[in-house]
């Protein structure tokens, strides 16, 4: 599959890789098409999604059956008047309805939505207002049925509701029903050209209402680096992403890269994340390749490992934050695996990681790939020397042409979208640095960086300085408003069931004593407060605006 999209597809070397990696686009890309259906084509007992979930159920879908059920669940769509251009959101969890459903709305041209479990009505009717969201494909929990349905009347666009059960209420169609007993599905004439929008996801809004992040046709085909190149994919791998479908790292991780390299998907589908769980999937399915965020592999470390057979896992990538350098030697002393990092947005695909070549610096987000031209510049646009804080910028090819896996726009934002990309540049608000040898350090966003007394302070390396304390569970920099200083670094923390009883002034001044030993004294917290968690947005993210706004 991949010689069909690149020249050469094996590299010695990250320069060869840099120099020789180059995508052909076909006219007209449609993945449904082009990769899911061919796939079908030449190798139809292919597997391709292994699901299971939380209840032992089970099931393998080789290519062929995945190019069967997204036909049946295009047709259904077709049926009930979903077609070209029209606005669909998809909240299915981790449910093998999700896989169907996207591809069949690839298929139709049509524009997929992926959305959270999580929304609440007042999320539902925001996102309906914005994009003028004609159907909705939801699980039958109760929880998310209430809240679609008591959205809808606020909802003037939404005119299909479609529910994959359990529970199909009045005025709802029934998923299940509806693909088995489709027609034969006929393949619209003339689907897609490559900059229609195929895919758009609400950004979770860290720092204000979420934004609509616009993705062409071609946009899975800048995730053949993500799968076969970072996450170092081939025709026999079985990888777990371990990611809900609502989120852009589902399809970073579950989907396109994957399929493109010929991997079977491994999706565990549960509702209460347990780090025994995920060990035990790893051991009983024999999982080859595992990406997640920092955060899982801090809950796994803390679990023994010994009691359980993790030799089929050859390979594993963290992404999603800035990883903890402690978290990195831990997991490599205990299963001899070095986590390869990688850093990109909703808005792109993958810009900068670890790649097979390179040896990776625990806490260093890697180099940058061979799709986007990165580099790091200050306020006025200019370049920074190595060593020194910049935002990251990607430069564009002159014409305005985008580079492969970069967004379109966000949707009915030209202002927001012209904030963004300007000056023949897409600024990602991101600030990093770069070393002598080319990796990039990853410091915060703009917001978040700290002016302290003339020094610039990045949050992520305050709080890998504080998570090697033994209290710190998790933390969030932030900088407060200071007569003289202008700023002062504050953590505001989570401590750990040990110390919860020790949260006092001599606990403060051991863990400020401890951030001046392991990095620059100056750097350390100046204010401490203890709190039971840290204000996330619904992906997960901190919002460390909310901890400025309350200070």
């Amino acid at each position: 599959m991949l010689e069909r999209f690149l020249d050469k597809t094996q590299f010695e070397s990250y320069d060869d890789f840099m120099a020789n990696f180059h995508v052909n686009v076909p006219e007209n890309f449609n993945f449904g098409y082009d990769v899911v259906d061919r796939w079908a084509a030449e190798a139809p007992d292919k597997p391709a999604l292994l699901w299971t979930n939380d209840r032992g159920e089970e099931r393998q879908f080789t290519f062929g059956e995945m190019k069967h059920y997204s036909d049946q669940t295009t047709s259904f769509f077709q049926s009930l008047g979903i077609g070209k251009g029209d606005m669909v959101m998809l909240i299915l969890k981790r449910h093998y309805q999700f896989w169907f459903s996207i591809i069949a709305l690839h298929k139709l041209g049509a524009t997929v939505i992926p959305a959270s479990h999580l929304l609440t009505p007042k999320d539902i009717i925001y996102r309906c207002e914005m994009a003028q969201i004609k159907a909705i494909v939801s699980t039958g929990d109760p929880i998310i049925i209430d809240h679609v349905t008591n959205a809808k009347p606020d909802c003037p666009s939404l005119q299909i509701l479609i529910s994959t059960g359990p529970i199909v209420p009045e005025g709802w169609y029934d998923f299940n029903k509806g693909i088995a007993e489709a027609k034969p599905f006929e393949k619209p004439e003339h689907p897609n050209t490559n900059t229609d929008i195929s895919l758009l996801y609400f950004t979770s809004g860290t720092t204000g209402e979420p934004k609509m992040v616009a993705h062409d046709f071609t946009y899975p085909l800048g995730h053949i680096i993500t799968g076969s190149y970072w996450h170092n994919l081939h025709e026999d791998s079985l990888h777990l992403t371990l990611a809900d479908t609502g989120w852009g790292k589902a399809v970073w991780g579950k989907l396109y890269g994957q399929w493109i390299a010929g991997a079977n998907v491994f999706v565990y589908d549960y509702e209460k994340f347990e780090p025994v769980d995920v060990l035990h999937m790893i051991q009983k399915y024999g999982i080859t390749s595992f990406c997640a965020p920092p955060t899982v592999f801090r809950f796994l470390i803390r679990e023994d490992l010994s009691k359980f057979d993790l030799s089929t896992l050859k390979y594993c990538t963290i992404a999603g934050e800035a990883l903890n350098p402690k978290v990195f030697e831990e997991w490599l002393r205990l299963t001899g695996i070095k986590l390869m990092e990688g850093f990109g947005q909703t808005e792109t695909t993958l810009t900068i990681a670890t790649y097979p070549w390179l040896e990776p610096k625990p806490g260093s987000m890697g180099k940058p790939g061979p799709e986007y031209d990165i580099d790091l510049v200050d306020g006025d646009g200019v370049p920074v020397e190595d060593g020194e804080h910049g935002e990251i910028v990607v430069h564009l090819p002159e014409g305005g042409k985008r580079p492969l896996g970069l967004f379109r726009e966000y949707l009915k934002d030209p202002a927001l979208t012209a904030e963004a990309i300007h000056d023949g540049l897409y600024h990602t608000g991101d600030v990093a640095w770069r070393d002598q040898d080319g990796y990039y350090w990853f410091v915060g966003r703009t917001d978040d960086v700290i002016k302290s007394s003339g020094y610039r302070i990045g949050p992520f390396e305050v709080e890998s300085a504080l998570m090697t304390h033994p209290a710190v569970v998790e933390c969030a920099i932030t900088g407060v408003p200071d007569e003289v200083r202008g700023q002062v670094v504050k953590a505001t923390i989570v401590l750990s069931k040990e110390y919860k009883g020790r949260a006092d002034d001599a606990l403060v001044k051991e863990i400020q004593n401890h951030v001046k030993r392991v990095t620059a004294p100056y750097k350390y917290p100046r204010i401490i407060e203890f709190v039971e968690e840290l204000p996330k947005t619904i992906s997960g993210k901190i919002r460390r605006v909310a901890i400025r706004n309350k200070d």
